[in-house]
């Protein structure tokens, strides 16, 4: 019978990567504040696994020497303002993820908000733009705001993770912000 694996929850700082055995409200680290997410990992429970020099556990996926991994040319989407594109390297890579922070209150979601307008107009697909702190009647005002309305520009309020890749799935956007 295979040994258990053995889960291990920790709380990683998103600021500084600082892991902590409990929840705490500031990293002793790097100062911040309400940046801790609780991580599950889960490990083997047996010690021979990792020092026999058995590869179980390990999969079929290995380390690639730099020099034999193929330069593939990625489709990238190119958004509008070229400063964008180029600390994107040439536009957004199909099938990427990019994270945006920065501190509260600096311009993050309407940046997003134009830009998700914008990538409306242009694609035959439409923009799912995603939130979990604002409801689309608020986004809708920030939009009207900045005079943005396009019809391929749909909007989601919601935090769980499983809903947010139902809709996707069932939408096929172009872009999800």
């Amino acid at each position: 019978m295979p040994p258990k694996p053995k889960t291990r929850t920790m709380f990683v700082c998103q600021q500084c990567g600082s892991e902590q055995p409990k929840w705490t409200g500031r990293c002793p680290d790097c100062g911040e504040w309400n940046t801790f997410v609780e991580t599950v990992t889960t490990t083997s429970s047996s010690p021979s696994a990792l020092t026999s020099g058995r590869s179980e556990g390990l999969g079929n996926n290995r380390p690639t020497p730099i020099t034999q991994v193929r330069n593939e040319d990625f489709g990238r989407i190119r958004v509008p303002g070229e400063e964008f594109n180029r600390v994107l390297g040439g536009g957004i890579v199909q099938g990427s993820l990019v994270l945006i922070s920065g501190d509260p209150g600096i311009g993050k979601s309407t940046v997003l908000l134009q830009l998700a307008s914008e990538l409306a107009l242009w694609g035959d697909k439409p923009v799912l733009y995603v939130s979990g702190e604002e409801s689309p009647q608020q986004i809708k005002l920030r939009a009207a705001r900045l005079d943005l309305n396009p019809e391929r520009l749909l909007l989601l309020s919601e935090t769980e993770l499983d809903p947010i890749l139902a809709q996707i799935e069932t939408l096929q956007p172009g872009l999800v912000i």
